[in-house]
């Protein structure tokens, strides 16, 4: 299989005040704008076979911002279903549940079109995702690019390496940042990780 290019959005005001944002449609800021910007020629290096972007507004504009094309949207790119704590920060929930882990406890219930997902429903999604890359048909030195969300890109890095969804708790990823995951002698591997180009 083709290496996989991640690229999570740049910043938006709810990621950079920790509020869980799934299903929510918040924009970038600027300065996610321009996080965004500075992977543009990162990309432009790479032969790309294949792009993909979740539907949410900060991904298809991260997606543009970098200069990909004929992107292709894909549901199994949204963020975790945060149901209940859509909108909420960790604080705010460990207030009331003090030892909560979203990796290993998942979220409550919300209303009708947020019921919210548990890890392994994300992992599940997570594997129909790299089997839609594989799928793609990438040559001999291409790549393809997923443009998503921090914890469903965590999420599907675990899945690539054969770990548990709940194993995504390993990979921090910050906003406006690309990784790339491999193999090393027929096994998957993190080839780069949370990589932020210089401004």
């Amino acid at each position: 299989m083709a290496d996989l290019i991640l690229v999570r959005h740049g910043e938006t005001e709810w990621s950079r005040s920790g509020r869980h944002t799934g299903r929510t449609d918040v924009p970038l800021t600027e300065h996610g704008r321009e996080e965004a910007r500075r992977l543009a020629p990162v990309l432009r290096q790479l032969r790309v076979a294949a792009a993909f972007a979740s539907p949410r507004q900060r991904a298809q504009e991260t997606a543009e911002l970098i200069g990909l094309t004929g992107v292709r949207t894909d549901w199994d790119l949204q963020e975790w279903d945060y149901g209940g704590y859509e909108g909420v920060t960790t604080a705010q929930i460990l207030r009331e549940r003090p030892h909560w882990f979203l990796f290993t406890d998942g979220v409550v219930p919300g209303p009708a079109d947020r019921p919210g997902e548990s890890p392994e429903q994300v992992g599940e999604r997570a594997d129909r995702m790299l089997a839609t890359a594989e799928a793609a048909g990438a040559g001999e030195e291409e790549v393809v690019v997923l443009v998503s969300h921090g914890h469903f890109l965590r999420v599907l890095t675990a899945r690539w390496l054969g770990l548990p969804a709940s194993s995504g708790a390993l990979f921090q990823l910050g906003t406006g940042t690309l990784c790339r995951l491999g193999t090393e002698h027929g096994r998957p591997v993190i080839a780069q990780w949370n990589v932020r180009p210089p401004a």
